[in-house]
């Protein structure tokens, strides 16, 4: 069983352009990121990418990339050509980690795989942290999600779920809410799977791919991190708050 870190790369982010090839401290990001995932020690990592410039970067530091095509509307779907390109065998196991996480924890990265290996027939694994903040708890652009006592997803949303109950203290309703991490642990079966299943309304209205999953009755294990991760960089100002941490280490 291979285990493999697939880093997915855009240029043309919506919010911060050309964000891979940001510099912190002197190095591409998307070199930090490629250096922070090795750091992990497992069997490969690959930048999947539809840009010639990040691809060609990649390459200037000896890092293994592929180009991959330019309308996948999903990283899920630029992780499934890239198994299916290498023929990658059913059971392996597919680390997504986003280009735009640096600060990423090793042993959050150890934890899903550990995970998905233990839960033989979770096609899915992921990683949350508790919220207390109820500015950030409120706020869509972190995903909230809630899991059963088998630590299987019931569902993810940019609303805060569940909903606070009017006569419920807030301070003590806060410690039940749990922001989503983006790292997921995969299944080589289901990645090549994804692309052939039909998005569901409830995908579309939250704009949540991991949506697509539970609606076609997929498990997705979640798992309170071990280590806090970093935040990740989508836009400038978070690309200076991100070299001031590092600075700090």
């Amino acid at each position: 069983m291979k285990k493999t870190i697939i880093i997915p790369a855009r240029y043309n982010s919506s919010r911060f352009k050309g964000k891979p090839l940001a510099l912190i401290s002197g190095k591409p990001m998307i070199q930090v990121v490629y250096e922070k995932a090795c750091s992990c020690g497992l069997d490969a990592v690959i930048v999947a990418t539809d840009d010639k410039r990040i691809y060609d970067t990649v390459k200037a530091f000896g890092g293994s990339v592929y180009m991959t095509s330019a309308h996948h509307p999903t990283g899920t779907d630029r992780l499934a050509e890239i198994a299916t390109k290498l023929k990658f065998n059913d059971d392996d196991i597919i680390i997504n980690l986003q280009g735009d996480e640096p600060l990423v924890a090793v042993d959050n990265v150890h934890q899903v795989v550990a995970n998905i290996e233990k839960m033989g027939e979770i096609a899915m694994a992921t990683l949350c942290e508790p919220m207390v903040d109820l500015d950030e708890i409120a706020n869509p652009n972190h995903v909230k999600v809630v899991f059963d006592e088998q630590q299987r997803a019931l569902y993810f949303s940019r609303s805060p779920i569940p909903c606070l109950n009017t006569n419920a203290s807030k301070t003590a309703a806060a410690t039940h809410y749990y922001r989503h991490i983006g790292l997921y642990a995969y299944r080589s079966f289901f990645v090549k799977k994804y692309p052939t299943l039909s998005k569901s309304m409830l995908e579309e209205a939250e704009q949540l791919e991991q949506l697509r999953a539970l609606c076609h009755g997929y498990a997705i294990h979640v798992d309170v991190a071990m280590s806090r991760n970093g935040p990740g960089v989508d836009t400038p100002e978070a690309l200076a708050k991100v070299i001031q941490l590092m600075k700090e280490y």
